[in-house]
């Protein structure tokens, strides 16, 4: 059985379509799974933010400790931070993009996205050499928009026993590649890539994205798959049939690999699925173990030089 077989099995017996890209940042090899088909990004869309948001830092034209004004009328909906609070909240934008990253904070999300504007945050994708990874919505937008598409609102969504119709969020249209926020996982692999060579910012600015990346929270998917002595920076992603994380992981070798594993369930009646969350990790640590063993490229091949755009 190939590796592509082997994962294959893996996401059926969890009841999804699954996609993943593997390499290894520092000798480019690498291992796919569907990897440059078109995924939703769900909360993954926020590494793109966070760039953007540290390149302006970078350019002069924010400061990191300048502070922002949240209020609760203008805070989007979301289970985590500042989307939860009651009162006014006073915090730097550096601190904003902490909660955005470390608990995927919706309301943290929307009020630098807002700043940055989201056509210059694609067009920074686009320089950075991503050109399908794509921010068409802010948090706010999406939930509206598949609330719409639901026909109910969050508060009814949310009551106790309520569920929405399995068809209308199978044909929900933020819920697929050609209109929700969308990339590959080649792609979003790329965009890790760039932060962790110091290549998507600034050195110092890429340092301070990856101190962030390190303080997510959740422990169910990629770092399900690891154990004591590895490192991971990463960002978690959920959008009804959609489960997905990105990350690095550091090896006690040094070895540094990205990882980026997508799930879309097949049941969309579904709102836990956690065979779907515990395939990623076993999928990435599949990928990462395969990498150590493959050998390095031939002397004169540059590392990751087969692949130097989302194209």
């Amino acid at each position: 059985m190939t590796d592509d077989d082997r994962l294959a099995s893996l996401f059926a017996e969890a009841g999804v379509d699954g996609y993943l890209h593997a390499v290894d940042l520092d000798t480019g090899r690498e291992m796919r799974h569907r990897a440059g088909e078109p995924v939703v990004l769900a909360s993954v869309v926020k590494l793109g933010v966070l760039v953007e948001l540290f390149r302006r830092f970078d350019a002069g034209e924010m400061a990191p400790e300048g502070r922002v004004r949240v209020t609760p009328a203008e805070r989007s909906a979301g289970p985590t931070g500042l989307s939860v609070m009651k009162d006014d909240v006073e915090l730097s934008w550096r601190d904003l993009a902490q909660l955005m990253i470390a608990v995927s904070d919706n309301a943290a999300t929307d009020v630098i996205t807002l700043r940055l504007g989201k056509d210059p945050i694609n067009a920074t994708l686009r320089e950075l050499g991503l050109g399908r990874t794509v921010l068409r919505g802010t948090c706010r937008e999406v939930y509206d928009g598949v609330m719409a598409d639901l026909g109910l609102t969050l508060e009814q969504l949310s009551s106790p026993g309520r569920r929405a119709d399995p068809e209308r969020i199978r044909a929900s249209r933020q819920l697929s590649p050609e209109h929700g926020n969308a990339s590959t996982p080649e792609g979003t692999t790329r965009l890790l890539g760039l932060i962790w060579r110091d290549e998507a910012a600034s050195p110092d600015s890429c340092a301070a994205m990856r101190r962030i990346l390190y303080t997510q929270v959740w422990p169910h998917r990629l770092s399900s798959g690891f154990g004591d002595g590895v490192r991971i920076g990463a960002k978690t992603g959920t959008l009804f049939t959609w489960r997905n994380e990105a990350g690095v992981v550091e090896l006690p070798d040094g070895g540094r690999v990205a990882v980026a594993v997508f799930t879309r369930d097949h049941d969309p009646s579904r709102r836990h699925n956690p065979a779907a969350d515990a395939v990623i990790g076993t999928a990435a640590r599949l990928a990462v173990d395969q990498l150590s063993r493959i050998p390095p490229p031939v002397r004169g091949e540059e590392p990751g030089s087969r692949r130097t755009t989302d194209a």
